[in-house]
């Protein structure tokens, strides 16, 4: 969910991404890279980043001393909050941890009264407290100081392994990789309409290239790295598209995300990507779709079906799951949980939703080949041949901490001719403009 902004473009438009490089777990499985035909190191010793799977860890504690609270930003009625409710119930379910010990928080804003929940979580008794929101985290952080003896997770956030606290994580999937295959699924698309001729003046820019198009809630490294891995996942199919991308200021705006792709739509679009949590672009697809436009839409977190049955093609969605199964057998075993986690496809922690009636055919296929190429480590998203920034090459780019003191050799993060996302914090960092996309408020 929420994140500040962590990107700038610096000189040559290579940009600087925020990032938290501490230690609090163990590293990840890579170590020596190249990059521009040079030996890197990429500091992974001191990245804190763990990437594990639930079933690795044998339960050897109690359930039954379990107690945890959990604090959301909205309810079940948005799609992002109802994905990690489900996560955490399949997860607690699955341990033997009863309903009654886990304390709900609903509706809780990115304010003080996110602290106040969890203060009150504290004096229930809870000594596990999850929160789903990047703006969350300064409250769950400042909580995390005030009570050592309770661990704190903050969902999404990118400051535990700089905070120095114990009892203070982040977590986070690599949904990045559940975008691009998104991304296939509307390339595949854009191929067959551009095949049959489906598509009118209206939908090409002056270079004949496709429109499309996405409705971003905010100008935040987890945004641009979700909406540039969807991009190349519809260019790796499709070459010649432009993408346009419209920013709500809003993480759950159902006019405000109908508005913006009314707005794509007008501007000849045919695939409309989100990373907006409600149902409001897909409707407005699907009533575009039934006025006879040529729209499309791939939504997030969960399969917009029932709100476009003509117009959806899948959604990017993550499962909570892996991760709250881990975190809370760590608790009931009492080990100290990551400060950073992270996971993608090869964990089973993303994927995406059902096909709808009018994906291309052939889609599956592709889809089932794409999915396994990620796991397997031999497609990489952010291959940095298949992109460019201000028409260069991007052969460097760094991940930085806010006390600026950063050195470029070390902290690189493209190497093997790839940008390694969530490599030095479970967050997103990849902030990089490249061409192709245009932004707007």
């Amino acid at each position: 969910m929420t994140k500040k902004l962590l990107a700038m473009l610096l000189v040559l438009a290579i940009a600087l991404c925020v990032a938290s490089c501490g230690k609090g777990g163990e590293a990840g499985d890579e170590s020596t890279t190249k990059a521009s035909g040079e030996e890197t190191e990429l500091p992974l010793a001191e990245s804190g980043v763990v990437s594990t799977v639930a079933a690795d860890l044998q339960l050897t504690g109690d359930p039954s001393k379990v107690k945890i609270g959990v604090i959301l930003l909205h309810d079940e009625n948005v799609g992002y909050d109802f994905a990690h409710m489900q996560g955490i119930k399949t997860a607690a379910k699955n341990l033997g941890i009863d309903d009654d010990h886990i304390i709900w928080k609903y509706n809780i804003g990115e304010d003080q009264a996110c602290e106040d929940a969890a203060i009150d979580l504290v004096e229930q008794g809870c000594k596990y407290i999850f929160s789903d929101s990047y703006g969350h985290q300064s409250y769950m952080q400042k909580a995390a100081t005030d009570h050592p003896d309770v661990h704190f997770v903050s969902m999404t956030g990118d400051t535990a392994a700089k905070s120095g606290l114990d009892n203070f994580s982040n977590a986070f999937t690599n949904v990045y990789e559940s975008r691009y295959v998104a991304g296939v699924v509307a390339g595949m698309k854009v191929a067959e309409l551009a095949e049959a001729n489906a598509l009118t003046d209206a939908n090409f820019d002056e270079n004949g290239n496709v429109r499309i198009g996405y409705v971003g809630a905010f100008p935040y490294a987890e945004v641009v790295s979700g909406y540039t891995a969807f991009y190349l996942g519809v260019k790796s199919v499709y070459e010649k598209v432009v993408m346009e991308v419209i920013y709500t200021s809003s993480w759950a705006d159902l006019t405000a995300e109908g508005t913006a792709a009314e707005s794509l739509i007008a501007d000849g679009c045919v695939i409309i990507g989100q990373h907006a949590d409600t149902t409001g672009a897909p409707s407005a697809i699907e009533a575009a779709y039934k006025s006879g436009k040529t729209v499309f839409s791939v939504g997030y977190n969960v399969s917009m079906l029932n709100a476009a049955p003509n117009a959806a093609l899948t959604s990017a969605s993550n499962n909570w799951g892996v991760y709250y199964e881990y975190a809370l057998k760590c608790a009931i075993n009492g080990d100290k949980i990551a400060t950073n986690w992270v996971a993608g496809y090869a964990k089973g922690a993303v994927a995406i939703t059902e096909l709808g009636k009018s994906c291309a055919a052939g889609t599956a296929e592709k889809v089932a080949e794409v999915e396994a190429a990620i796991s397997d480590g031999t497609l990489k998203v952010f291959d940095t041949s298949k992109f460019t920034v201000g028409g260069e090459k991007v052969v460097k780019a760094f991940a930085t901490d806010t006390d600026d003191d950063w050195t470029p050799d070390a902290d690189n993060v493209v190497a093997d001719g790839y940008f390694h996302e969530s490599y030095v914090q479970s967050a997103p960092c990849f902030g990089l403009r490249i061409d192709g996309i245009t932004e707007k408020a």
